[in-house]
């Protein structure tokens, strides 16, 4: 079963109504969102607690988390729009954002509008739902495939397990001692052996003071919290194994991790090289071109840990005129780094 849908409620646009600032309009919103089957996120702008008219409840749903506001020296309807596209939300509210529709191309089919009818919100047309996150995960996904029909296999388990330091490093643990005992034909289909090229370039030289490279997969929410980690893992690693050297713990950017999970590619350095044979360049509809284009390093990060490439491809996204309708888009692949 899927992440239920979400919507962001902008909480400053509900809560006014003839020149005061109520909370139960905040509160109906809520219920009323619920009842549709989203998952509501409500945004308040900092200014509204001084005008709220029940502080104390406004207060009690800041404490538990259910309003969150948006940062001091923010734009509301900047940093709304902004997580709209980054959690792929609608979002209620009844203004128009006519001051950011330059970059934000696709407000009309995330903007919900509403009235009040006897103090009850009535919510209008729901633009239809389109699984924007989903269009990343397909191109990443494409290009993967072509990677692997040039003989590039992949790493391709995507469900993750729950994230913590600890479950990182047993699950090293376990990867390594598959390689170490040579059992690697034996182990579940889930653990993939990227394979051996002929012409492997030569490691950069903090490659080659480990015996195996940890790629650790993690949502791009979770890399700075991850990346703390890393030191740990690699020593909790070397002296469980008993092994000569540290593995080297590479941190990566996956498009595929829902936040607080992770997956791990783990492999022997001679089989990890170090340039991608290929750059990728994507051309997108312009409907979807800035949500792709922002997404750009986080493709590339994620193609690179999944095919055993320490560099990062190149990927060159390009909007075409040719490709109307959105979720539309192709994938190339381009002579890259390795030679």
């Amino acid at each position: 079963m899927g992440d239920p849908l979400k919507m962001i409620i902008d909480a400053s646009n509900i809560a006014h109504h003839q020149n005061k600032a109520i909370m139960k309009r905040i509160i109906e919103a809520i219920k009323a969102v619920k009842k549709l089957g989203f998952k509501p996120i409500v945004v308040a702008d900092a200014s509204l607690k001084h005008k709220i008219d029940d502080e104390e409840k406004y207060k009690e749903y800041i404490k538990k988390g259910i309003i969150k506001e948006v940062p001091a020296g923010t734009n509301a309807d900047h940093y709304i729009l902004k997580l709209a596209e980054e959690e792929d939300a609608k979002i209620l509210s009844n203004d128009n954002f006519r001051e950011f529709r330059d970059e934000f191309k696709n407000i009309d089919s995330r903007r919900v509008p509403y009235t009040f009818e006897n103090n009850k919100i009535v919510i209008g047309k729901i633009p239809k739902v389109r699984k924007v996150k989903d269009i990343i995960k397909e191109i990443t996904l494409d290009a993967l495939n072509k990677f692997k029909d040039k003989g590039f296999d992949y790493y391709n388990v995507r469900h993750g397990k729950k994230l913590s330091g600890i479950a990182i490093a047993k699950e090293a643990i376990s990867r390594i001692k598959v390689y170490e005992e040579g059992l690697e034909s034996k182990v579940e289909e889930v653990f993939m052996k990227i394979p051996v090229l002929k012409n492997v370039l030569e490691m950069v030289e903090n490659i080659e003071e480990g015996n195996y490279i940890i790629f650790v997969l993690v949502n791009p929410q979770d890399y700075k919290k991850v990346v703390k980690y890393a030191g740990n893992i690699a020593v909790t690693v070397r002296d469980n194994l008993e092994l000569e050297y540290s593995p080297l713990v590479a941190v990566r950017n996956d498009i595929f991790m829902r936040k607080n999970h992770f997956e791990l590619n783990v492999l022997p350095s001679e089989d990890v090289m170090e340039e991608s044979p290929y750059n990728v360049n994507i051309t997108v509809n312009n409907h979807d071109y800035a949500l792709v284009k922002r997404n750009s390093r986080n493709i590339a990060s994620t193609i690179a840990a999944r095919i055993g490439s320490w560099r990062f491809p190149i990927v060159a996204v390009r909007p075409s005129v040719l490709l109307e309708n959105p979720g539309e888009f192709e994938v190339t692949l381009e002579k890259g780094g390795q030679k």
